[in-house]
């Protein structure tokens, strides 16, 4: 399904495109949509199964719709290739390509910094700025991921999944690979950077991202979902020299694994007070760690962060564990979805 746009909208550059993915975002796709449409007249939507007519309502926005084939299953990587080609396709010209999710709201003036930014170096292939939660006080979820976002300024080693990006360099790295279910952009990074290139963040707004996470079930999901790609991201490239994600996967198998199953261990010849001793000690010592590392920046926010930190190692630790499991079975893995129903749907 494609529809070219109705009406001309304020681009901050006749090269760039923006692409966005998206599955049941409602409201925040008509405010994604909304925020590409004035930096660029050439907008892809690729839609990923959608039950809530977002399709229609992208297309009404005046964006380009790609609907993904439902026998192949979804990934994010899959409905970024799609929508770079889409937009090849349609405009060959294009040199940059601005890639965002469909729950953010693009900074407009992002682009023309960005745009400045990699216009200095060819070397580089990827800008991105400072994504924020909408609404971080909704909940301590929400919050997490604002200060997940918070990455340091200056040459990095990978983006997220809003970037602006080369395109030569895109079709020189072969894409994304649509088989990774999480993590796509720093998988596509590794192989940026081995071809030379440069991935730079800048001090500047990019995107108001809407994580709509309310409930623990949601954040736990999530971090299973990010053991997933730590997993399969070792599993592509974890060999020497890049040891891709080859830490946090042996950090959540010692303390998603290892710690608790010692304590049970040490449980079974001690009624269990040893077990709990050993647990209490050992995930203490993590947590004083990580708070005496935080607590200079995170202040008030310090306590719970390191708290949800030491439980993310159990759901971590489990998802690797699904990698390797459907891996063994020769079985393709599928998306894992933190958000509920009705966050999709609002």
């Amino acid at each position: 399904m494609s529809q070219e746009p109705e009406q001309s909208a304020p681009s901050a550059s006749p090269i760039v495109g923006i692409i966005a993915i998206g599955r049941n975002e409602g409201e925040r796709l008509r405010i994604c949509l909304a925020s590409a449409r004035l930096v660029s007249q050439h907008v892809i939507y690729v839609d990923s199964g959608s039950t809530d007519g977002s399709p229609a309502l992208a297309a009404s926005l005046g964006a380009i719709v790609s609907d993904l084939d439902l026998s192949t299953p979804f990934t994010a990587a899959r409905a970024r290739n799609a929508g770079f080609s889409k937009l090849l396709e349609l405009h060959p010209e294009t040199e940059f390509v601005f890639f965002t999710d469909g729950d953010c709201e693009i900074v407009p003036s992002f682009i023309p910094l960005a745009l400045a930014a990699i216009n200095a170096n060819a070397d580089i292939a990827v800008v991105c700025g400072r994504r924020r939660e909408r609404h971080p006080d909704a909940s301590i979820y929400n919050r997490l991921c604002d200060i997940e976002w918070n990455t340091p300024i200056g040459e990095a080693r990978s983006c997220g999944g809003d970037a602006l990006m080369r395109t030569s360099a895109i079709k020189a790295a072969g894409g994304f690979d649509a088989t990774v279910i999480a993590g796509e952009e720093p998988e596509l990074c590794v192989r940026l950077r081995a071809q030379g290139h440069t991935i730079l963040r800048i001090e500047a707004e990019m995107t108001l991202h809407d994580a709509a996470m309310t409930h623990l079930g949601q954040w736990w999901k999530r971090n299973v979902r990010a053991g997933h790609a730590y997993a399969q991201g070792a599993a592509m490239h974890g060999a020497p020299p890049e040891k891709h994600w080859v830490k946090e996967v042996r950090s959540n198998d010692f303390w998603g694994f290892t710690v608790p199953a010692s304590a049970i261990v040490i449980g079974l010849f001690t009624r269990g007070i040893g077990g709990m001793l050993f647990l209490s000690l050992a995930y203490g010592i993590l947590g004083y760690k990580i708070h005496r590392r935080v607590m200079p920046t995170l202040r008030s926010y310090a306590g719970p962060y390191t708290f949800f930190i030491v439980l993310g190692k159990i759901p971590q630790a489990l998802g690797q564990l699904r990698f390797r499991v459907t891996r063994s079975l020769g079985r393709r893995p599928r998306i894992i979805e933190y958000k509920t129903a009705a966050a999709q749907a609002s």
